[in-house]
């Protein structure tokens, strides 16, 4: 018998994160790698570890934590962690993605509208910026403001005042 509680009627998404957790333990034997060398790699407690294998949701970490824990499990047995997120998602039966994954923006248009908007901005202070320019009185005339080149500044020795 295994080390979790026994349940005739249980429920199906349970039994489906149970037969996750069967399936990376699996994995991990299968690559002639143990629980202490997986915890090594991923610098997680071995007793997270055997959580996770387990796959009884009152020995699991929160979900916060675990699809982190899960990618970094992926990648110290040598899994695609998107593949082991996804996968557990299908069994748990969550509707969304707790994270998007790595190197992949977040679903929706919220980023694309932040650099058009940024865009926008930017496009309407070069157009103030070049209206004033043209607007401003002598400044197609050629005159520089100021001294003119003829004039000369009286000299002034230094440290005197």
């Amino acid at each position: 018998m295994t080390g979790g509680p026994p349940g005739p009627a249980a429920d199906p998404r349970a039994e489906a994160v149970r037969g996750f957790g069967r399936y990376l333990l699996r994995e991990r034997e299968l690559r002639g790698l143990s629980a202490e060398d997986v915890a090594r790699a991923t610098k997680l407690a071995p007793a997270v570890i055997e959580a996770i294998e387990s796959g009884y949701p009152d020995r699991m970490p929160p979900r916060g934590y675990l699809v982190a824990y899960l990618r970094s499990y992926a990648a110290a047995v040598g899994l695609g962690a998107d593949d082991v997120v996804l996968r557990f998602q299908e069994a748990a039966g969550m509707e969304e993605p707790v994270v998007a994954p790595a190197g992949r923006p977040p679903a929706g248009r919220a980023p694309a509208r932040r650099w058009v908007i940024i865009a926008a901005v930017v496009a309407l202070v070069v157009a103030a910026a070049v209206v004033v320019g043209f607007r401003r009185p002598g400044a197609d005339s050629g005159e520089i403001r100021g001294r003119k080149s003829t004039e000369r500044a009286p000299y002034r020795a230094p440290g005197v005042p």
